[in-house]
């Protein structure tokens, strides 16, 4: 009997509570989204929330869309089956933060208007560089995307029982369904108010989690080490690094691309971007950031408890056979946590650490489909294709019809990525936004000679290369947890593409700037720069 079928008699005896708490927190989260709905009457307020939200809680809901089921599921995975390596993730997603703290958060703000292509096109040919800017945006967030589908049918399958494959790709749709219907009837402030309950619940229960499982070790953590050390099998190597990423030269190449690429992708990620348009000033937008530096630090502080927890009371092999990527490892902790299989405590436990996995989930999901769709609303349909002839009803409507087009794509992909762990599927998407969109807004923000035909060579550069290496990495084929391990036609040996395309996107909106015969408008740059630094004239 696996662990996945003791789980589900488990759940099973108590599935009343189980889907009481699921649809509680459903049932919260879209009357949230309904009651902002009602007070959505612009494109101001469904692309940014009507800019009337503070600091703090701006900084709550940027935390709630960072602390996603990478977070949450994939972290606590990786560190309960690799240890040390494993917590590389969580340094490198709060490190990533000062990026976007010192070069990005307040000149953003001050130089857009609702999308990153705002900044990138202020002083260049509007159609090519929001063209390459949206397209960008779209795969950056489809790519996480993944990563969330992924979390949610493990974590539902889990706590249901769910064993067919059929089952299992309806708990995707479902969850689908739900972040269409946050986005549609929602907009920013439907969104941004889910992911502060979120936020909140989010480190209420990983708190509650540390807690218990430091007081089973009378809050030495040595002694959690150490028994983490003994259950793992790997002894004190599995508290050293290079258990996952120093076997080979090719693994540690491996490690500084997938560094590189987290350090640097938080600062190019769409959703994250969007947020800082949420707030009224260029100063406010700095303060949230402040204030989810703050949060996201404690809570990859616990990530690290939660980690080496599960590893210590679960066990690496029962954490495996339920999930091979690692993604249950905290679900299946918080049942331990709670007495165990077959006990109400256990179940209570599971079924209330699920709900609040879930939560994270949607509301990320949300965040995400609603980056990508006013992209594609503001940047492509209302830009480029309708050259700026357009009304805001117009624009809002086409961003609603773009969340159902996006969500039905992450649908389809998700359901072939169930085997990937959720946080190297993020950790892909770090690597795409930093290959494209990063270099792009530091090349616009700071280079007064950066011009047009630079923007669009390093976005395409910078995302075709990446993309390109990650369908040829052993993440697609050539390994047993790749989305097709019964084929191999892999030739790049590395799982994450940071280290090649980051430079190359660099790169190429260099090279592209200085030989191309096109001249930047000296005039544009300094009226962006007064904008950024001071925020005269922003919106």
């Amino acid at each position: 009997m696996t662990t996945t079928t003791l789980l589900a008699g488990s759940a099973g005896d108590h599935r009343v509570l189980t889907m009481s708490l699921f649809a509680v927190f459903v049932l919260l989260t879209l009357g949230i989204t309904i009651w902002a709905g009602r007070q959505t009457r612009t494109a101001t307020d469904f692309y940014a929330g009507g800019r009337s939200f503070t600091g703090f809680q701006n900084g709550l809901a940027v935390s709630g869309d960072y602390m996603s089921a990478a977070s949450f599921l994939g972290i606590a995975g990786a560190i309960a089956l690799a240890g040390y390596d494993g917590f590389l993730y969580s340094i490198g997603f709060l490190v990533a933060w000062l990026v976007a703290l010192l070069l990005i958060a307040e000149p953003l703000r001050n130089s857009g208007r609702y999308t990153m292509a705002d900044v990138l096109a202020f002083r260049m040919r509007q159609r090519p560089v929001r063209t390459a800017a949206g397209i960008s945006t779209i795969v950056v967030s489809i790519f996480y995307l993944l990563a969330q589908m992924v979390g949610a049918g493990s974590l539902v399958a889990l706590l249901l029982g769910i064993e067919g494959e059929a089952a299992k790709r309806w708990t995707v749709v479902a969850v689908g369904a739900l972040m269409v219907l946050y986005v549609a009837i929602g907009g920013m402030k439907g969104t941004t108010w889910v992911q502060i309950v979120k936020a909140v619940l989010l480190i209420v229960g990983a708190a509650l989690m540390t807690v218990l499982v430091l007081a089973k070790y009378h809050f030495n953590p040595s002694s959690l080490l150490g028994a983490a050390a003994h259950a793992s099998g790997k002894g004190s190597a599995f508290l050293e690094p290079g258990l996952k990423y120093g076997a080979t030269g090719t693994t540690k190449l491996d490690f500084i691309s997938l560094g590189l690429a987290l350090v640097l992708g938080t600062a190019g990620l769409p959703h994250i971007l969007v947020r800082f348009y949420t707030v009224p000033t260029g100063r406010t937008a700095r303060k949230s950031v402040l204030w989810a530096i703050g949060i996201i630090g404690v809570f990859y502080l616990m990530t690290l408890v939660l980690g080496y927890g599960a590893a210590a009371l679960v066990g690496p092999k029962v954490i495996k056979a339920s999930n091979a990527a690692g993604n249950t490892a905290a679900p299946l902790l918080a049942q331990h946590l709670g007495g165990g299989e077959g006990t109400t405590g256990g179940a209570i436990m599971l079924a209330v650490i699920s709900a609040v996995a879930f939560a994270t989930i949607l509301a990320v999901v949300a965040g995400l489909t609603l980056a990508s769709s006013a992209s594609f609303a503001h940047d492509l349909y209302a830009n480029v294709i309708r050259k700026g002839k357009v009304t805001e009803q117009e624009e809002v409507r086409s961003a609603k019809l773009a969340a159902v087009a996006i969500g039905a794509v992450a649908i389809v992909l998700s359901i072939y990525a169930e085997k990937l762990n959720t946080a190297a599927l993020v950790a892909l998407a770090f690597a795409v936004a930093a290959s494209a969109n990063l270099p792009n807004l530091l090349y616009s923000l700071y280079w007064k000679r950066f011009n047009t035909t630079g923007a669009v060579w390093s976005v395409y550069g910078g995302l075709i290369s990446s993309v390109t290496l990650v369908i040829f990495s052993p993440v697609v084929s050539g390994a047993k947890t790749s989305l097709f391990p019964h084929s191999d036609f892999h030739w790049f040996p590395l799982e994450n593409p940071g280290l090649v395309s980051i430079p190359l996107g660099f790169l190429l909106g260099w090279a592209a700037t200085l030989l191309s015969s096109e001249r930047a408008d000296p005039a544009k740059y300094a009226e962006l720069e007064v904008r950024s630094l001071t925020g005269i004239g922003a919106h």
